[in-house]
C-alpha cells in the first residue's frame, strides 16, 4: 500500500505539513512548574454543578502555580450544539468568578494558541489526520450505519465485545484502487485509527488523583474524522491539548474507560501527553442510596438553579472546595477571613471515590460566608439578586439603600456574626418586618402569659420606650416592667424556683419582639426598634395591642 498516495487521495486539499502547524503553536512562555489548563465545554446550552467542579479545579491548579487557565468550546457535534450556548458558558464562568487567561469569546478570542472553537481548526486535525494516514496509522471507512447495525448484531449473537475491530474492521486493509473508485464515486468515509492495540495487554497509568492504574489496551478502531471531515472528541483533544500546551486535564471519572484510547493516539503522534485528573462524580443520597446526580432528576444539577434560588457564588465555589479537597474545611476554621484564593489546593487531597453533594450543607456553607461579608457587600448582591428575581422585593430594598444597609448591618461582625441569611431568595422572609409593605404579623404569644398581662405589657412599655436609650437603658426598662408584673429579672432565681414567679424578663422581651416582628426570633430588639422609629415602632404595638384585645392570633 502507497500510503502517501493513500493520505492525497483523501485529503487533496491539504497541503500544510504537521512541522508547520507546530511552528505556529510553540512552547509557552511560563516559569518552571507552571500548570496549563482548560475547561473545554460543548456548546449545548446545559451548564451543570460538575462543569464547575471540575473548573475551580481547572483554575486553582493554573493560577496558584503562575500557569494559564484558557476556555475552548468542543464544537464538533453540531446536532448537539444550541444557539446562544457559548454566551451561556462565558456567562456562567463570569458569574462565579473564574477568569479565563484565554480562549473562545463572543465575538473575537483572547489568546495565541487558537482558534479556540475547535471546528474552526478543522484544516488542522485534517493535516495531522493526513500524517496518521501516511504512517499508515489511519485509513478511511466506508461502512453506512445500515452495515454497521449488522456487525453489532453478528457481535451480539457471537457474544462478542462490541466494535470496529479485528476481523470486523472491513475497511482496514482495503487495497488502494478499491478505495479510489468509491472516493472517485463520491462515497463519503470516515477516517478510523489503526488500533495496534491487544486487549489481553495491559495499559499502565497513574492518575494524580486515582493513583496507579491498569486498562487493557485498546484494540477498537476508532473513529478520528467524520464524514464531513470534523474530528471526534478523541482525536480534536489529543492534536488540541498537545498544541495549546495543556499540562493537566480535570475531567469526570466516567472518562477513564476511554483513556486507553488517548494515550494510544498521543503514542501515535509521538506526542507527551498531559497529565489526567479524574475527579469522582458528584453523588447524592436518595433514599439512602447513593446515586449520581441526574440531569433528569435533579433539578440542582443545572448551574442556573442556584442563580434563580439565590444562592451566593461563593458559598457553592466554597461548598465544592470542600468537596474537591478534604483539608479545605480545616483551613477555613483556620483562615475564616481569608479569600479562597489564598486556599493551598492540591491533586492530592482530592477524593477517589463518587462525592456527595448535600444541598443542606450547602446552605450551612452559605450563612457561614455571607455571616462574613459587611452590610455593603451583602446589599450588593442581594439587590442584584432581587433586580432580576423579584423586582418589587429590589424596589423595597432600593428606595432608600442607607435604609436597608442599616438593617443588614445588625449582628453583623464580631466573632459570632448572626447567620440569618443563606438564600438571597430567602432574605425576603428574614427582613419582612422591616418594610410596612411585607408586614403580616402572626402573634403567636407565649402560652404561660395571660392575655390580661400581654395587654398590660403592650401598654405600659409604650411609655417607658425611649430611642436615645443606649441598650444598657433599654433592657433595664424592660427589666423594671418584669418585675412590676411579677416576672422577675433574676435569672438565677427563676431557674432555682420558677413557680414563685409568672415568668421571666425573657418572656416579657418576647410579648415586645413579636409585637415590633411579628415573630419570637429576630436580630437585636433594641437595633430593630431604633432602625423603624419611634412612630413605626409605638404603632406596631398598638396594633398587638387591638389584636390581643380582639383575640386575634
Amino acid at each position: 500500500m502507497d500510503y502517501h498516495a493513500l493520505a492525497d487521495l483523501c485529503f487533496p486539499q491539504i497541503t500544510a505539513s504537521p512541522q508547520e502547524i507546530e511552528k505556529k503553536y510553540p512552547p509557552r512562555p511560563l516559569p518552571e512548574g507552571a500548570k496549563v489548563t482548560r475547561i473545554a465545554p460543548s456548546p449545548t446550552g446545559f451548564m451543570h454543578l460538575g462543569n464547575l467542579f471540575g473548573a475551580i479545579a481547572d483554575e486553582r491548579l493554573a493560577h496558584q502555580s503562575g500557569g494559564v487557565f484558557y476556555l475552548r468550546i468542543e464544537d464538533t457535534d453540531q446536532k448537539r450544539a444550541v444557539p446562544g450556548a457559548v454566551e451561556t458558558i462565558l456567562r456562567v464562568f463570569s458569574d462565579y468568578g473564574l477568569p479565563f487567561d484565554e480562549g473562545a469569546g463572543i465575538e473575537e478570542e483572547k489568546g495565541d494558541y487558537g482558534p479556540y472553537r475547535q471546528r474552526r481548526r478543522a484544516e488542522i486535525y485534517q493535516t495531522f489526520a493526513k500524517w496518521l494516514v501516511e504512517q499508515g496509522k489511519a485509513y478511511p471507512c466506508f461502512c453506512t450505519e445500515e452495515e454497521l447495525a449488522q456487525l453489532r448484531q453478528q457481535q451480539e449473537a457471537n457474544k462478542e465485545n462490541f466494535g470496529y475491530y479485528g476481523k470486523y474492521a472491513v475497511h482496514r486493509d482495503m487495497p488502494f484502487e478499491a478505495v479510489k473508485e468509491k472516493i472517485t464515486k463520491g462515497e463519503p468515509f470516515v477516517l478510523r485509527f489503526r488500533s495496534p492495540g491487544d486487549p489481553q495487554n495491559r495499559v499502565k497509568f497513574t492518575d494524580l488523583v486515582k493513583g496507579n492504574m491498569e486498562f487493557p489496551e485498546n484494540d477498537q478502531d476508532v473513529v478520528l474524522l467524520k464524514s464531513d471531515g470534523i474530528p471526534t472528541y478523541h482525536f480534536a483533544h489529543v492534536v488540541d491539548d498537545h498544541l495549546m500546551g495543556t499540562t493537566h486535564v480535570v475531567r469526570g471519572e466516567e472518562w477513564l474507560a476511554t483513556l486507553p484510547i488517548h494515550l494510544q493516539l498521543f503514542q501515535a503522534m509521538g506526542w507527551k501527553p498531559p497529565k489526567y485528573i479524574h475527579t469522582a462524580q458528584l453523588m447524592k443520597l436518595d433514599g439512602g442510596n447513593k446515586r449520581k446526580l441526574s440531569k433528569r432528576k435533579d433539578p440542582e444539577l443545572a448551574l442556573d438553579y442556584y442563580k434563580e434560588q439565590g444562592y451566593c457564588v461563593e458559598a457553592v465555589k466554597e461548598y465544592l472546595m470542600t468537596l474537591l479537597n478534604s483539608n479545605f474545611e480545616d483551613w477555613r476554621k483556620a483562615n475564616p477571613q481569608s479569600p479562597l484564593e489564598d486556599f493551598p489546593f492540591n491533586t492530592k487531597k482530592m477524593g477517589v471515590s463518587g462525592a456527595l453533594f448535600d444541598i443542606d450543607k450547602l446552605c450551612d456553607v452559605s450563612k457561614n460566608v455571607i455571616s462574613r461579608m459587611d452590610a455593603q457587600q451583602v446589599y450588593e448582591l442581594l439587590a442584584q439578586w432581587a433586580k432580576e428575581f423579584d423586582p418589587p422585593f429590589y424596589d423595597l430594598l432600593a428606595r432608600d439603600p442607607d435604609y436597608t444597609k442599616r438593617i443588614l448591618s445588625i449582628g453583623r461582625g464580631g466573632k459570632k456574626p448572626r447567620k440569618d441569611i443563606a438564600l438571597w431568595s430567602g432574605a425576603k422572609e428574614y427582613l419582612n418586618f422591616f418594610f410596612d409593605e411585607l408586614f403580616t404579623p402572626e402573634y403567636d404569644w407565649p402560652e404561660k402569659i395571660q392575655p390580661d398581662d400581654i395587654e398590660k405589657i403592650l401598654s405600659r412599655y409604650q411609655d417607658l420606650y425611649d430611642p436615645a436609650d443606649n441598650a444598657e437603658q433599654w433592657f433595664d426598662k424592660v427589666k423594671n416592667l418584669s418585675e412590676a408584673l411579677g416576672y422577675t429579672a433574676d435569672m438565677k432565681a427563676y431557674k432555682k424556683d420558677p413557680s414563685a414567679f409568672k415568668g421571666n424578663v425573657s418572656d416579657v422581651s418576647t410579648v415586645l419582639r413579636i409585637a415590633i416582628t411579628g415573630r419570637c426570633n429576630s436580630p437585636d430588639l433594641r437595633e430593630i426598634m431604633e432602625l423603624l422609629g419611634k412612630e413605626r415602632s409605638i404603632c406596631r404595638l398598638n396594633q398587638a395591642l387591638e389584636a390581643i384585645k380582639g383575640g386575634i392570633s
